[in-house]
């Protein structure tokens, strides 16, 4: 049986920095939760310019203590990233992080492994302005184009593949 959507909290224009408050895992592994931001007709899927990096990326980021679920992180996620309010929907599962040491270490510091949760989620409304958009700009792309920006993350690509995404 589908849930009924929760409604959104009050957001807030500044996004969350710093990993005091972050989840880890029992082996010590950063706990994200992201999203997959679909169409409502799931045709296409809403990428994000990465803010580290050259890049299309999906919307995602620490799991926080004061969060009660996952799913209230990946939403907090696609407002922060992409200024968007989202219907968060079925549960994609984990998908352990497939980066190498040295992928990890080339952006900076070596940071603990992460455990990626990803969620479906139909975008209801696009903001203008949001935490992140002085960063960041979004591009709804069809699967094709988004499967190809993804090539070079393949957590994210599993994400994607895992999404109920309309292949073209």
């Amino acid at each position: 049986m589908a849930q009924e959507p929760k409604a959104q909290p009050e957001r807030s224009m500044h996004a969350r920095v710093g990993r005091d408050n972050q989840r880890y895992g029992p082996s010590g592994e950063r706990l994200v939760a992201g999203i997959v931001p679909l169409s409502p007709d799931r045709t296409q899927v809403l990428l994000i310019q990465s803010s580290s990096r050259k890049g299309w990326v999906l919307p995602k980021g620490g799991w926080e203590a004061d969060e009660a679920t996952e799913a209230d992180a990946a939403a907090r996620e696609a407002w922060e990233e992409a200024g968007i309010h989202v219907t968060v929907g079925r549960d994609l599962g984990v998908i352990e992080e497939r980066r190498s040491e040295a992928q990890i270490r080339k952006y900076g510091a070596l940071a603990p492994r992460a455990a990626y949760r990803f969620f479906d989620g139909v975008v209801v409304k696009e903001e203008a302005v949001w935490p992140e958009s002085h960063k960041r700009t979004r591009c709804w792309m069809r699967y094709s184009r988004a499967r190809e920006c993804l090539a070079a993350r393949p957590e994210l690509l599993e994400a994607l593949e895992r999404s109920g995404v309309k292949r073209d």
